[in-house]
């Protein structure tokens, strides 16, 4: 008697714990018996999205390094295990991985792949309303995907290479506007002040790196503003869908992190991973056996036929004035610089006679010079702000909009520059020796 009223006592307290120990649903054992049927541990694609790749000695191994992105004890080295425990979890409320969230929200991708493959009917697997995913979606709102190039930088030594990461382009944003859309970058973290360690950690994976969705106009901020790093802009010739399939599985990275490999698996290499992703037709990653360089992924897209639809530069602040600088003439060059040291020049008649376009270009110049050194000269900030101000002014009373000035890059961009690996020779002469 005291049994069976402990029992009773069990079920109207306990239903979650028994519910646990209930069998597998028969549509979820129909389900793992199709997707063995079909072979679906074996496709490419879910490799893809679980960054699988054939071990030298057999089996699989992933790159992805954190526990949290799979949801099998052993899926970090067993495609099917991995497959079944997905399908598995796709019938649970349980929240998984770093973010803490269904499996059908946390690995959006997967969900929706296998939904196509093996047509999940919606009666027998409910599916879960994802708001986080949703609103992510809708604030970054793509039309398109653009690579991002920013030129080497020789005083960080992580960015001697270059460097790579998406732009995520909005509907109806244009070339001057996109500086407003999202990036998809993927970046090591690194403490402050790493010192030695950095080269050490870097080279053999002793950091973690993680996808990060930050706005555009703070990288260039970074790279072209503060780092002068010209930045090319490569846009991408994908279908809605394949944007679609990116950013799914852009989502489902936010759950993982990569052991960093400066030389290997850095951001050029994983940005890759994603195109192939949107496109699995494409074979990318496996070209680069021993090192990505950055410069060398560009030159691989441009090869791909079809894939890059658009090429744009966005010079480096001091390419911009390098550029200008030649652009005024011997006595323009002396007016400028009586101009950037004592702004009552502007009331001068050798500044008045101008025409009126030389005087807007000597004046959008000036500025730009004074914001390019209170940048690079926090000391004297302050002085160069307050004497742009009257720039501008000046400026705000001349009604007439700035000329279009295109600006010719100083160097190649990198899909016409020389490989990476090269060897050279050359002669000189110095002190009549040569």
């Amino acid at each position: 008697m005291v049994n069976i009223l402990f029992f009773f006592l069990a079920l109207l307290f306990f239903p979650f714990e028994l519910r646990a120990q209930d069998p597998p649903s028969p549509y979820l054992q129909e389900l793992l018996q199709q997707a063995i049927v079909d072979k679906l541990h074996q496709d490419r694609y879910w490799h893809l999205l679980l960054h699988y790749r054939n071990e030298s000695f057999g089996g699989y191994n992933s790159e992805v390094d954190d526990p949290g992105f799979f949801l099998s004890p052993h899926g970090k080295i067993d495609p099917e295990a991995e497959l079944q425990a997905t399908l598995t979890s796709f019938f649970s409320e349980k929240l998984v991985g770093r973010s803490q969230q269904p499996a059908q929200c946390a690995f959006v991708a997967r969900y929706h792949w296998l939904k196509e493959k093996l047509h999940f009917h919606d009666s027998k697997l409910l599916p879960q309303r994802c708001e986080r995913f949703d609103s992510w979606l809708k604030e970054l709102n793509p039309d398109s995907i653009t690579v991002i190039f920013p030129s080497a930088y020789m005083d960080n030594p992580a960015s001697m290479f270059g460097h790579s990461f998406l732009r995520v382009d909005q509907k109806g944003q244009t070339a001057e506007t996109n500086i407003l859309a999202y990036t998809i970058n993927y970046a090591a973290e690194v403490p402050p002040n790493a010192g030695v360690e950095f080269a050490y950690k870097g080279i053999f994976g002793g950091y973690k790196g993680f996808f990060s969705t930050i706005p555009y106009y703070m990288k260039v901020k970074e790279y072209r503003d503060l780092e002068n790093r010209d930045i090319w802009e490569y846009r991408l010739n994908f279908s809605q869908e394949q944007y679609h399939r990116l950013l799914m599985h852009a989502w489902e990275l936010g759950n993982a992190y990569f052991d960093y490999y400066f030389f290997k698996e850095n951001c050029a290499y994983h940005i890759l991973s994603l195109l192939e992703v949107a496109n699995p037709t494409l074979h990318l990653t496996d070209q680069f056996h021993f090192a990505t360089i950055p410069a060398d992924t560009i030159r691989l897209l441009v090869r791909q036929k079809g894939l890059v639809r658009k090429v744009s530069y966005r010079p480096a602040r001091s390419t911009l004035l390098k550029r200008k600088r030649e652009a005024i003439t011997k006595e323009e060059a002396s007016l400028f610089s009586k101009l950037i040291h004592d702004p009552q020049i502007l009331r001068q008649s050798e500044f008045l006679q101008l025409p009126q376009y030389r005087q807007i270009f000597l004046l959008d110049f000036a500025s730009d010079v004074l914001r390019y050194s209170a940048a690079t000269n926090p000391d004297h900030a302050k002085n160069y702000h307050d004497h742009n101000r009257t720039i501008l002014v000046t400026r705000s009373h001349i009604p007439v909009p700035s000329a279009l000035f295109p600006v010719e890059p100083i160097s190649l961009s990198p899909e016409h520059g020389h490989q990476t690996l090269r060897v050279g020779g050359g002669i000189g002469w110095r002190n009549r020796e040569t």
